[in-house]
């Protein structure tokens, strides 16, 4: 059974955040052939400039994905690719429908602020420090935090972390303690 995880580029976005989601689940793609790993640039445009200047090539445009058939999405930060995602009908459309079906909606940053536009954020979650303000739910002070179908994560520092906690969920836990060592996890402790 596929499962499909869609990760956007929007201008702006934190580069080490998004490649550290993309890298980790592209590294659980290969390992797991149900998975299908997505990056999508937010228009036609595919080479999309982050926050830092480094631009990246996304795999296809978001007018080209099968938003219907989506099981995940995770939302890279950075201030200005933060804004931009929240200000794409598309996006707040996928997650709303991801979250009603009860499928994972992820964020990490500032773009919890996202999830909150979309209306999907509640409880305990985490986000980069002060980007919480007038947020619905609470921030805590963690790497990581899972709240049901909604993952959020709070720096770039944690991106790798990130990447882990979506392989965990949609791959399960051998693929998961893969990496984790794979990477060297271990050693950051």
């Amino acid at each position: 059974m596929s499962k499909k995880i869609l990760v956007p580029l929007a201008q702006g976005f934190e580069e080490a955040e998004f490649i550290g989601i993309a890298d980790v689940l592209k590294r659980a793609e290969q390992m797991d052939k149900n998975l299908e790993v997505i990056t999508a640039s937010l228009d036609k445009e595919l080479l999309v400039k982050g926050a830092n200047g480094i631009s990246i090539k996304a795999d296809l445009a978001l007018a080209q994905v099968d938003v219907e058939n989506l099981d995940a999405i995770a939302l890279p930060g950075g201030f200005d690719g933060m804004n931009n995602l929240k200000n794409n009908g598309e996006i707040l459309k996928i997650i709303k429908n991801l979250h009603a079906k009860g499928k994972i909606v992820a964020a990490i940053c500032a773009s919890p602020i996202v999830l909150d536009a979309a209306g999907v954020l509640e409880g305990e979650f985490t986000c980069y420090p002060g980007c919480e303000v007038g947020l619905k739910g609470t921030r805590v002070q963690k790497a990581i935090n899972v709240n049901k179908n909604v993952i959020t994560s709070a720096g770039p520092a944690t991106a790798i972390l990130f990447g882990l906690e979506l392989v965990k969920t949609l791959c399960g836990n051998e693929i998961y303690k893969a990496l984790y060592e794979g990477l060297q996890v271990p050693l950051t402790k």
